[in-house]
């Protein structure tokens, strides 16, 4: 018989003694002497033993020269980051915000700050959208969304900047308003309004208006929220006009600030010019006469910190879920970090997107403890796929690990049903440059195989969350959960880029046409690919330090669990075979 291995001595060695209920290992039998044996070997397995195996390694030499220059490069991008948030986060100009302050107001992200609860993080959304979209500057596009706790109840923040533009809505205001509804509407949480706005703004009506997912949109949302359960309150500490009087209008619950929250249709010039009559702000739509006439409002404060007060009671009496960690910043024992530190992610991956990453370095710096139960290891190897967990919460990973060929579809494929089956969040990890072309490829049926990867990511209705850490191109970004797929969040790395090809496959393909590359269009292409320039359109969900991928994955996996959940079953489409 063959000596067993050294793993399976080491296991031996590590068992603890038998608890007096277990029952007794079965004696060899002469009928089955296999079975026998197997039972003897394996009558008992200790828990850390699958945590042993799961664990994954290292190889990061951080004393290296790659590993250093790696670092320099990411730590200047991150600093260049760092500064724009800094100054984005002032909000509108000095002017604007002394004359906010001198009516009494709070400042929209002082607003925030004060309604989460202490000691909780708020996830902040698209903080560049409208960054260098317009010739005028249009801070966090004029409004801050994100994803905090208030009461113990993890809820959709909206808050008007009113020191940007008087708080009106360029269109990509409209657009990160529109964003914030639908991951609300997805996550089931509770839509908190700061209202602060002037309402649409009039030079940009045309991209504001008409169309669908417009200005009207957002009351749409609301109904359909509230309709569904999803509760919709509004805090009115400023102007809410025309179209925008909805939205206290259309709310479950309705707070006003008195002598600084109005609600009208039409304000006193434009009632002046239709009808002639002249009237105050105030005794056209204030809150006394919102509060004790019309009705429109709910509850009156005397200022923005009495209507927090007032918001959080309100959510209090939601008898809504309660919010599990890590949205609270005190760490849970039955949480494991990584073994590794995380800031050794900037080393790891660098700038430089020609370069091979490790996903698996990446993976280890992610999840609980750098524990991965790998799937199908050996097969389809330039897709990664397997079990871990983020903050407690188990998880399905999907990572790139090169470019898509037939089998590493398949296995995605496979994998996503799975998870799908058991209704297990997904988290794709994207770096792809595309699907494998040439006639093999085709002759093994790239396209037939590739089209099951993406049918399972359109269909697995569980929630997915996409982080790209290096390149997003062409149909890959589609097999791996891009923007298209409706991840619940996707966030970028400052180093990522985006696009159907790179600048230097633009320039290949132009010479194959006999056409010579135009070297403006090259560069107009590297700038449009540049995850700034696509966090200020709304194509992610933010730029995040790669360092912070755990906790910003943590966070969404708590508004993700953190409302109502329904059993959903998901149904696919027909497989191409």
């Amino acid at each position: 018989m063959r000596a067993p291995s050294p793993l399976l001595r080491s296991l031996r060695s590590k068992q603890p003694a038998l608890p007096s209920r277990c029952l007794p290992v079965r004696q060899p039998s002469t009928r089955t002497p296999f079975l026998a044996f197997s039972r003897s070997v394996a009558s008992y397995t200790h828990p850390h033993h699958a945590s042993a195996i799961s664990a994954l390694p290292t190889a990061v030499d951080t004393s290296s020269s790659d590993f250093k220059e790696n670092a320099q490069q990411m730590q200047e991008l991150l600093d260049r980051m760092a500064s724009l948030h800094s100054t984005i986060s002032q909000g509108g100009p000095q002017k604007a915000k002394d004359k906010h302050i001198a009516r009494g107001k709070m400042l929209p992200r002082d607003r925030v700050t004060a309604l989460i609860d202490p000691g909780t993080s708020f996830l902040e959304l698209s903080p560049l959208a409208g960054h260098d979209v317009y010739s005028d500057d249009v801070p966090a596009g004029g409004i801050i969304t994100g994803i905090g706790t208030v009461e113990g109840v993890t809820c959709m923040i909206v808050a008007n900047d009113s020191t940007v533009k008087g708080g009106t809505y360029y269109p990509i205001t409209v657009k990160k308003h529109l964003r914030a509804q639908a991951i609300a509407q997805e996550n089931k949480l509770p839509c908190l309004y700061l209202v602060d706005s002037g309402g649409a703004n009039l030079p940009h009506q045309a991209d504001v208006f008409p169309d669908k997912e417009h200005f009207g949109r957002i009351f749409f949302n609301q109904a359909r929220m509230s309709s569904l359960g999803i509760p919709q309150i509004s805090v009115v500490m400023g102007p809410c006009t025309a179209g925008g009087a909805y939205v206290p209008a259309m709310s479950d619950e309705t707070i006003i600030v008195e002598n600084q929250g109005t609600i009208f249709l039409a304000g006193p010039p434009l009632v002046k010019a239709a009808t002639g009559e002249e009237v105050s702000a105030e005794d056209l739509g204030g809150g006394q006469l919102h509060s004790t006439i019309s009705g429109v409002t709910d509850y009156l404060a005397v200022d923005d910190a009495h209507a927090i007060v007032l918001a959080r009671r309100s959510i209090s009496n939601l008898n809504y879920p309660k919010t599990t960690v890590p949205l609270k910043d005190i760490p849970s024992d039955a949480i494991r970090e990584p073994l590794y530190d995380p800031t050794e992610l900037n080393g790891i991956v660098g700038t430089n997107l020609r370069r091979q990453i490790p996903v698996h370095e990446v993976i280890a710096r992610i999840v609980d403890g750098s524990e991965f139960a790998e799937f199908k290891r050996d097969y389809g190897t330039t897709l990664v796929t397997g079990f871990a967990r983020i903050f407690g919460h188990q998880v399905g990973i999907v990572a790139n690990n090169g470019i898509l060929f037939s089998e590493s579809s398949l296995k995605g494929a496979h994998f996503i049903e799975l998870c799908a089956q058991r209704k297990i969040p997904l988290v794709f990890l994207q770096n792809i440059s595309g699907f494998m072309v040439g006639a093999d490829a085709e002759k093994g049926g790239i396209a037939k195989n590739g089209a099951k990867l993406v049918t399972a990511v359109a269909c697995a209705d569980v929630p997915k969350f996409t982080v790209v850490f290096g390149s997003s191109a062409g149909a890959g970004n589609y097999g791996m959960c891009g923007r298209a797929y409706s991840p619940r969040l996707l966030f970028m790395w400052p180093n990522a880029k985006i696009g159907v090809m790179g600048s230097e496959q633009l320039s290949a393909v132009m010479e194959a046409v006999g056409r010579t590359a135009d070297p403006d269009l090259k560069a107009r292409i590297d700038r449009e690919s540049e995850a700034v320039f696509s966090s200020a359109r709304l194509w992610d969900d933010g730029v995040i330090p790669p360092a912070q991928t755990r906790r910003f994955l943590g966070l969404g996996l708590a508004a993700a669990v953190g409302g109502k959940v329904d059993d959903v079953q998901t149904r696919f489409g027909v497989f191409r075979m």
